[in-house]
């Protein structure tokens, strides 16, 4: 009961969404969002959860410092919907497949009631996980997992809007449903819990190699770190505390596009794309409070992300609210004998 209750409250460790983002550039720095299980499941174990996501920015920072930017836009915003299932394959192997859907990604136009906007599903997500230690000494469990996995867009990156009658540009990056490469998903996790204490520790670092789209864009790599502590009171309650280190390279192309943006009748496409390779990228560390209930099989909960230190490329949306409500049920198709 205590390895599940662990298991569920580890929620978002990296989210979909990053502002780690261009004002009207960049964008998809994580492909993905909601609850991730700490190891493995046990074999014939299966595991379902979902989670709603909300988002919303209105700062603007450069490098450090948060500023007063005149642009087109004042806001970011996003509703998102995640959804995860994992099956044990055997008492070392589990098998994770997940997918989001963007309820709304907005830029929210400055001095108008209106936005530009793009709904629908981001990415379909395959992450196996193997554990490559595993064992319990008195009442105290130690775990080392090892996953590595793919992230493939189904979809759009190539949104447009009508700016004026049949003239058409593409959407901000930011708001695109996926950034549509296919992605590498490297993840590790390390799990020190102590049954009697009832006292839960765990890290994990997860990176993402960005593979290029059909434009020949490049969306910058992630890298995160994440620390947790976790402790159960009462019956069915529990708590989690996280601090999360993240990393977003900037945009990049082939050689073969930047060639062509150095043509002299391609001289505005290269400054353009100049622009919104700028204002890609940065650091961010982040503290998450958790508050986690369960019971039987199920479990709910609710996190709240709190920046506490943004360095980001050029000018960028900076992170400021990011609330997840999610819950996870837990069972299994059979024993195994």
């Amino acid at each position: 009961m205590l390895r599940f209750l662990f298991s569920c409250i580890i929620c978002i460790c990296i989210n979909y969404l990053s502002y780690s983002q261009g004002c009207c550039s960049g964008g998809g720095s994580n492909p993905i969002s909601g609850d991730i299980a700490t190891g493995v499941l046990e074999k014939y174990q299966f595991d379902f959860s979902t989670s709603y996501q909300y988002n919303t920015s209105n700062i603007i920072f450069e490098g450090n410092k948060q500023i007063d930017e005149d642009g087109f836009y004042d806001k970011l915003s996003s509703d998102y919907l995640f959804i995860k299932t994992d099956y044990g394959l055997s008492n070392d192997l589990t098998l994770s497949l997940a997918t989001g859907y963007h309820i709304e990604k907005a830029l929210h136009i400055k001095g108008e009631d209106s936005t530009n906007s793009s709904s629908g599903f981001g990415d379909l997500i395959l992450l196996p996980r193997y554990s490559i230690f595993n064992s319990l000494n008195n009442s105290v469990r130690t775990e080392i997992t090892l996953g590595l996995g793919l992230k493939i867009p189904i979809g759009s990156h190539q949104d447009s809007i009508e700016i004026v009658p049949n003239v058409w540009e593409l959407l901000p990056p930011t708001i695109q449903l996926s950034t549509g490469g296919n992605d590498l998903i490297i993840y590790s996790s390390f799990l020190k819990n102590n049954n009697k204490k009832k006292i839960r520790l765990f890290v994990n670092t997860l990176y993402i190699k960005k593979g290029y789209n059909s434009l020949d864009d490049k969306f910058g790599d992630y890298a995160s770190l994440s620390f947790y502590a976790g402790k159960s009171f009462l019956e069915n309650w529990s708590i989690t505390a996280q601090i999360k280190g993240e990393w977003v390279g900037k945009l990049s192309a082939t050689s073969e596009k930047i060639s062509a943006l150095n043509l002299d009748e391609n001289y505005f496409d290269k400054i353009q794309w100049e622009a919104k390779r700028d204002a890609t990228g940065g650091t961010k560390i982040f503290f998450s409070p958790q508050l986690n209930y369960s019971h039987n099989n199920l479990t709910v909960y609710a996190l709240y992300e709190v920046p506490i230190y943004q360095n980001l490329n050029d000018i960028q949306f900076g992170s400021l609210l990011q609330l997840t409500f999610g819950l996870n049920y837990r069972f299994f198709f059979k024993k195994d004998s």
